[in-house]
């Protein structure tokens, strides 16, 4: 079954890392990455630009409207995501637990549905 891994943080705590805790940051998500890869897991996965470069669009009494930036007004941003293809649930979870954006944001955890 395929799963969403959406990777949620707060985008200023991560534009103020030194260069230093931003490289571990990279490694830990390359090392996630490799091992995904490894265990037959990884379908996708990618990181996004900033919230700011988004444009949302929404249609309200028949008229289309085109914000620049993100709808939402929250802490944490999407920031990234990982589709996985596994058994189970708990297999999906058990990876969520392992992205290094567990530890400094939120995972989302989201079965694909198909059609």
């Amino acid at each position: 079954m395929k799963y969403m891994l959406l990777i949620y943080s707060n985008e200023t705590s991560v534009q103020g890392l030194s260069k230093a805790d931003m490289d571990q940051m990279l490694a830990a998500y390359n090392a996630y990455t490799e091992a995904l890869q490894k265990a037959g897991a990884l379908v996708d996965g990618n990181r996004l630009q900033r919230s700011t470069s988004a444009t949302t669009v929404r249609i309200t009494g028949g008229k289309t409207n085109v914000l620049d930036g993100p709808y939402a007004d929250t802490k944490e941003q999407l920031g990234g995501y990982y589709m996985i293809d596994v058994p189970d649930l708990d297999a999906a979870l058990s990876w969520a637990a392992r992205c290094p954006g567990a530890s400094h944001g939120t995972v989302e955890v989201r079965p694909l549905w198909t059609m």
